[in-house]
């Protein structure tokens, strides 16, 4: 006897559409298009994961660039005097100092400017 696999594949079906829901034309009701675009969702969630941290970074680092130019420093001197006084300090954290706590940001940019002078 063999075996027939309509309800397995109704329920896949099924599983595919609502993961396309919301999206529009046939990407939410077409099976085999919403395969497609549950594939490319996938690869470009995949790549926003990455790319998410490259940008935070980037807006670490201009924060940080800020806030050491109003202590007379370019981001690069700054980076150098803190690796220079062994100050470990990834830069999320500087980012966060410099915002919240511009006293702190102070005594820190001030160690890095001893440094290199």
């Amino acid at each position: 006897m063999r075996v027939k696999t309509g309800t397995t594949s109704k329920q896949r079906h099924k599983k595919l559409l609502k993961g396309t829901k919301g999206m529009r034309d046939m990407r939410s009701r077409s099976v085999r298009r919403a395969k497609e675009a549950t594939l490319k969702s996938g690869a470009n969630a995949y790549i926003g994961r990455k790319n998410k941290k490259r940008d935070f970074r980037s807006l670490w680092n201009t924060r940080i660039n800020a806030a050491a130019r109003e202590h007379g420093l370019s981001y690069s001197r700054f980076i150098s005097g803190l690796k220079k006084n062994k100050i470990e300090l990834d830069r999320k954290v500087l980012a966060e100092i410099a915002a919240e706590k511009p006293e702190v940001f102070a005594e820190i940019a001030k160690k890095a400017k001893s440094e290199n002078s």
